[in-house]
């Protein structure tokens, strides 16, 4: 227990350095995935081609790659990031969208292609389909894939430790640099701590999958 006490200051840091990640780089992942995926289904084929290259291209590059590239090439190019919390945040997001925008697209496969023919033969555009028709009845059927990003997100935090981010897992590292025989609690309270962001998230899922059922 005095790890905690003695590094509750730490720890409260770091935790929230983790909730900031995770919540930024879902936001970017969020709002990225949406139009990625959307472009994926999208009728020209350009567009379709360059949601495909930027989904295959991520989802066959390790994160930490990614991580390398916007911390250190990108200020090689004029383009760097303001603090590495920001260089995080925004490795997290680009990585994530391209499992987001693969979620979104599973679930509108879901979907009947006899609604989206019927709303082209009226006159609908691609965008009001997706947007009144399509889009509105894959939410449920993505709910269950987009908890397993969101959690991958969460765990993902932990690569940012080894770019000069104080999240959990680089203050159980700090932990164990000042007193290394402490480090086995301070890993055992770290790991509770993601506990407590994974197993509320899917419980928040849970029952977002179980309301939009019930709204049927």
């Amino acid at each position: 227990m005095h790890v905690l006490t003695d590094n509750a200051g730490l720890l409260a840091r770091a935790f929230g350095t983790t909730l900031l990640l995770s919540a930024g780089g879902g936001g970017i992942a969020a709002f990225l995935g949406v139009l990625i995926g959307v472009a994926r289904m999208s009728p020209v084929p350009l567009l379709r081609r360059v949601g495909a290259i930027y989904v295959e291209i991520i989802r066959n590059t390790p994160l930490t790659v990614v991580f390398f590239v916007i911390v250190f090439v990108l200020p090689q190019i004029g383009l760097s990031p303001p603090s590495y919390v920001v260089a995080a945040i925004l490795a997290l997001g680009l990585y994530t969208a391209a499992f987001v925008a693969e979620a979104l697209r599973a679930g509108v496969c879901t979907v009947g292609r006899g609604q989206a023919e019927a709303a082209r033969a009226l006159g609908v555009s691609f965008l009001e389909q997706m947007r009144f028709i399509i889009v509105p009845q894959a939410v449920r059927a993505v709910v269950p894939p987009l908890a397993n990003v969101w959690i991958a997100l969460v765990k993902n935090t932990s690569i940012a430790a080894g770019f000069g981010v104080l999240e959990l897992t680089a203050s159980g590292q700090r932990i164990n640099f000042s007193d290394p025989a402490a480090v086995i609690s301070a890993l055992l309270w770290i790991a509770v701590a993601y506990l407590v962001i994974t197993l509320g998230s899917a419980f928040g899922f849970r029952r977002l999958e179980h309301r939009l059922a019930a709204a049927r």
